[in-house]
């Protein structure tokens, strides 16, 4: 069962996983998120830093009340990091917890007293170069999947939750354990190693619990001499226990998972001896833990509630043998194949990656490099897309190449009428040389500001407005906008010269043809007139002899 899932409608797609996963193992397919489980430690930061919640620790919850269920005792181990959590004692966590329906609550640093003192077993008595405390299991996590040559330094022991949980099962016929604390990666060790642990719940989980039961916590601490175990949450908190004896060591606690891998190069590289090393994925140790880091994050008060909590001296517990809590480890292969060199420089080419000055490795994308997203590629981990220099640039080509193409011109400027972009078409427009002229000064500098105030002060934009700019003897129609959203006033403009003279040249061509048809109509009509005056003489004279025939005609 998977520990860490992912709510892919809520994936956003920023990569902010990835830009803090220290083992880089998230892949991205279809602009969405997906833990590779291969290579996961369980480190929970890809939890802690998403900004939408897209990813989910598996709740435990019904799996516990199941287990109360059954008629088994169930016993909670509960870790050391509570009280900086809660800040109350262990008897206010105990009464609260019990009125859930558990049998008993006891602290896990019980275990690690016995681990501890295991572990100055191993400085005193065999003779190892190096020990690496095996107490964190996302530690373990990292050496077994991607430092594997580091393994034989890993510490054989349990960790505290284990030996704790294994512990009270042997002191309690039939019990059932369930581990409650700050870490993811508890719930995946549960899982790995059967039969020892029945069930993980974080503090958030626990948290719920009470909330849904109402009931509420009261505010009361304890103290305790025997308990200086109670250190181990912090960072160098098992150093702090430990009677160091063997001076032959040097002993050092690292923190945060790169230090961590920081360490194991050179462990790898053979640059370290002679040390032991405390190690602990989280920064801060488990009360950085990322489950903590969601509740509440404040590393030197919590540094402090442990400090005043924890006591001088050791918990009074039997000691198991060797063999009872020893834990074997072994190498977890990785499957994915490392691409040829062929393969990584194709594939840094089809991301613009042309030569080694083009390698911004900027870490946008979340990789370290340039070269190892490329590997990340090849292996189907991540998307040319993800490479965001490569994106803007792109995007910044394209339209730069539409607005270099288009016959119209293109001015954008920002709320104070400044330009901000300019193309080569309106510099034809306005008679400017070069952009550089005009960009970053007043729009008043070119063009009349009035109707960009009227655009950007009503919010409603100006379509084909066409004028004449007397000062460049121009005509264009004008279009402005403005958007909201990015602030900026777009205006468009194109230039309408030509065919306002073409009109102005019809309009006179048509003038001209009205004045001639006029001219031709009333030398027309003169003719006519003189025709229809002429006619008129012919026809009365005519009429005159025609008459007098017929007078004549009659008189005969």
């Amino acid at each position: 069962m998977e520990c860490l899932t992912l709510k892919k409608s809520n994936c956003k797609n920023c990569y902010k996983c990835i830009r803090h996963c220290p083992v880089k193992s998230i892949r991205f397919s279809g602009n969405q998120a997906y833990i590779i489980g291969d290579e996961c430690i369980m480190c929970g930061q890809c939890f802690v830093v998403c900004p939408q919640n897209a990813k989910q620790i598996v709740d435990e919850t019904e799996k516990v009340k199941v287990l109360l269920q059954s008629g088994a005792p169930v016993v909670v181990s509960l870790a050391p990091s509570f009280v900086a959590n809660y800040e109350v004692g262990i008897e206010a966590m105990r009464e609260a917890i019990k009125k859930l329906g558990f049998y008993d609550v006891e602290e896990t640093a019980i275990g690690a007293t016995i681990v501890k003192r295991e572990y100055e077993r191993l400085v005193k008595d065999e003779e190892r170069d190096i020990i690496i405390t095996s107490c964190c299991h996302s530690v373990n996590l990292l050496i077994q999947k991607h430092f594997p040559r580091c393994l034989p330094y890993l510490a054989d022991i349990m960790s505290p939750m284990q030996v704790h949980c294994k512990d009270i099962k042997k002191r309690i016929p039939n019990a059932k354990t369930v581990f409650i604390g700050p870490c993811v990666a508890k719930k995946d060790e549960a899982q790995q190693y059967k039969g020892i642990v029945d069930a993980v719940l974080t503090f958030d989980e626990l948290t719920a619990w009470l909330k849904a039961e109402n009931i509420t916590l009261e505010k009361k601490t304890d103290s305790n001499e025997n308990s200086r175990a109670r250190f181990f949450p912090t960072t160098g908190g098992i150093l702090k226990t430990m009677d160091k004896k063997n001076p032959k060591y040097v002993y050092m606690s690292i923190d945060g998972a790169e230090n961590c891998i920081a360490a194991l190069r050179d462990i790898e590289k053979g640059n370290l001896h002679h040390c032991f090393i405390e190690m602990s994925a989280c920064a801060g140790s488990c009360i950085g833990g990322p489950v903590m880091e969601k509740h509440h994050r404040s590393p030197v008060r919590d540094f402090a509630v442990i400090s005043r909590y924890a006591g001088k001296k050791d918990f009074l517990v039997e000691q198991p043998s060797r063999a009872e809590i020893r834990k074997d480890f072994e190498i977890i292969e990785q499957r994915l194949r490392e691409p040829t060199e062929e393969e990584i420089l194709d594939t840094l080419r089809q991301m613009g990656k042309m030569k080694p000055s083009d390698e911004l490795n900027c870490g946008s994308c979340g990789y370290n490099t340039c070269r190892e997203k490329a590997i990340a590629i090849c292996q189907g981990k991540a998307e040319i897309s993800m490479c965001l220099p490569f994106l803007k640039e792109k995007a910044e080509n394209f339209s730069d190449t539409i607005a270099r193409n288009i016959p119209n011109g293109l001015i954008v400027l920002n709320e104070k009428l400044e330009v901000q972009q300019i193309n080569n078409a309106a510099l034809k427009i306005l008679n400017l040389r070069r952009a550089s002229d005009i960009l970053g000064d007043q729009i008043v500098r070119v063009l009349d500001p009035g109707d960009f105030l009227t655009v950007l002060t009503e919010g409603t934009g100006i379509r084909d407005k066409r004028e004449y700019l007397a000062e460049y003897k121009k005509y264009v129609e004008k279009t402005i906008i403005y958007d909201k959203e990015y602030r900026q006033i777009l205006c468009i403009l194109r230039d309408v010269t030509e065919e306002e003279n073409q009109r102005a040249r019809k309009e006179s061509i048509t003038h001209q043809t009205i004045e001639i048809a006029d001219k031709v109509v009333d030398k027309q009509m003169r003719i006519v007139q003189e025709i229809a005056s002429l006619l008129g003489e012919t026809v009365a004279e005519t009429k005159i002899a025609l008459t007098k025939l017929k007078e004549s005609i009659t008189n005969e």
